[in-house]
């Protein structure tokens, strides 16, 4: 069923059927991905939430208008459950980073693709927002006191509870609500990847390419470099992580004066 909306929606755009469809692995969302082979080779997306396909493709689109790399969707149906874009490869910046992952130590191509990725960050945030029309967004167009409180309670569930450390709860929810509290006050119009991670780039010819980006929102830029900086199993060392804010906030000057930054 679905390769074969697949086919119809690249016949219809290319005026012939794919060479060849192959399944990607899975991302662990409810889309999934196909490589359809031929002229020109692309992606085919399948998704079960029309919402979530339909921020995508808005963003996509918004993007792109802004000069951010980002893939270009050239077809879809009627319905938004089906879409084809411009195929990137195969290369995560994860992957690309493997034996840094694995060492803790970073040889200089590596690092340069992590300075690379950490100077397109302000750009997203920043020109990402400009113009955007954040009713778009899916599940939540910004990021609220209810979001963050998501968050801790997720670690609270899947890491303090499951490691079976001793803790007082109504004393870790007051410190909850006190954190939510002042991430609050720095509340911005900027655009908040919300998931920025190395395994959300793509390299493609040596640049930064971003992907999986639906579940952005408006936000405050701080929390797409901790998730990056700190992003579980990059393993990064304490030096390289100041080295990489540093080449973030040296990219943020050009939309955000340094004085009134978020750091």
């Amino acid at each position: 069923m679905i390769t074969e909306e697949l086919k119809k929606l690249y016949c219809t755009y290319t005026g012939h059927e794919p060479e060849a469809i192959e399944e990607l692995p899975s991302s662990g969302s409810n889309r999934r991905y196909f490589r359809l082979t031929g002229t020109p080779t692309l992606i085919g997306v399948s998704g079960t939430s029309l919402e979530e396909n339909q921020a995508f493709l808005y963003m996509a689109d918004h993007f792109r208008k802004k000069g951010l790399p980002v893939p270009q969707v050239v077809a879809k149906s009627d319905n938004d459950a089906f879409y084809l874009q411009e195929d990137l490869g195969d290369t995560l910046l994860f992957n690309a980073i493997e034996k840094g992952r694995k060492t803790s130590v970073f040889d200089e191509e590596e690092k340069q693709l992590l300075r690379k990725t950490m100077r397109l960050l302000p750009a997203v945030q920043f020109s990402g927002a400009d113009g955007m029309d954040f009713s778009y967004c899916y599940p939540q167009s910004e990021f609220n006191s209810r979001s963050i409180l998501w968050d801790l309670n997720y670690f609270k569930y899947c890491f303090l509870k499951a490691t079976g450390m001793e803790f007082q709860e109504d004393r870790l929810e007051d410190d909850f609500q006190k954190m939510a509290d002042v991430l609050m006050r720095s509340s911005s119009a900027t655009f908040m990847y919300r998931d920025f991670q190395s395994r959300n780039v793509m390299i493609k010819e040596g640049e930064p390419w971003l992907i999986d980006f639906q579940g952005g929102r408006k936000g405050p830029v701080y929390y797409d470099v901790a998730s990056f900086l700190w992003q579980a199993k990059a393993n990064y060392p304490e030096s390289l992580r100041k080295e990489l804010l540093k080449e973030y906030l040296d990219s943020l000057c050009k939309y955000q004066p340094v004085e009134e930054k978020y750091f």
